[in-house]
């Protein structure tokens, strides 16, 4: 999500308003709590990715020597960001499996066939969040539903706030850069071919990665 460098004319590397470490003693040991920067408090509000400047993609080990990168360009979403409050804070991406681009036709053939998204079955997978917490600075966990094939499990998504800026045509934009990693294995990914020394082919981890601009779609709360 390097759409806002870490420079932007809005960000000030020693911001009196930025998070703010507190302990507190909880049972006899010292808990500390990241408060959010009240700076970000006029970010508040609805956001759309902006597709021309983001990428959904992921990356994957094949024949546990290289990695194959890919992304899926066409997919929806609906963002609220609360910077007074990130629990509040929430995202509703659809992806549109069929879009895999990894730069070569037959490989996103074969992803698109049954063994993999069986993207003729299941056109679409999806991300909801249910929670969201701010766990360091300009760093938030976003807990949420991932579903594949009709298969939902609970990811981690941790997201990273880059900056904002207010774009030549009188746009608001935020980026953010977020990554997991499942197991392709858990959604019904199970395509088990191995190679000659009999590793996998295709590792099972997969690291998901979001690289996120989003222009603002409604006034800040």
């Amino acid at each position: 999500m390097k759409f806002f460098g870490r420079n932007s004319p809005h960000r000030h590397a020693h911001s009196p308003g930025a998070p703010v470490a507190t302990t507190a003693a909880v049972a006899g040991a010292t808990a500390t709590a990241v408060l959010p920067d009240p700076e970000l408090a006029h970010l508040t509000g609805e956001w759309l990715i902006d597709p021309a400047h983001s990428r959904i993609g992921f990356s994957v080990r094949h024949a546990m020597v290289t990695t194959v990168r890919g992304a899926f360009p066409q997919y929806e979403s609906r963002l609220y960001f609360d910077g007074r409050d990130p629990s509040r804070s929430r995202a509703d991406i659809v992806v549109y499996t069929a879009s895999v681009d990894t730069g070569v036709e037959q490989r996103d053939a074969h992803l698109v066939g049954r063994p993999f998204l069986d993207s003729a079955t299941y056109p679409r997978m999806t991300f909801t969040s249910t929670a969201v917490r701010l766990v360091g600075k300009d760093v938030y966990r976003m807990t949420g539903d991932l579903t594949i094939k009709d298969t939902t499990r609970p990811v981690d998504l941790d997201l990273t706030y880059i900056g904002h800026v207010t774009d030549a045509f009188g746009d608001e934009r935020v980026g953010f850069d977020g990554t997991t990693t499942i197991n392709r294995s858990d959604w019904g990914l199970t395509y088990d071919a191995r190679i000659a020394q009999g590793g996998a082919m295709v590792s099972e981890t997969v690291r998901l990665q979001f690289d996120l601009a989003a222009i603002r779609v409604t006034p800040g709360a």
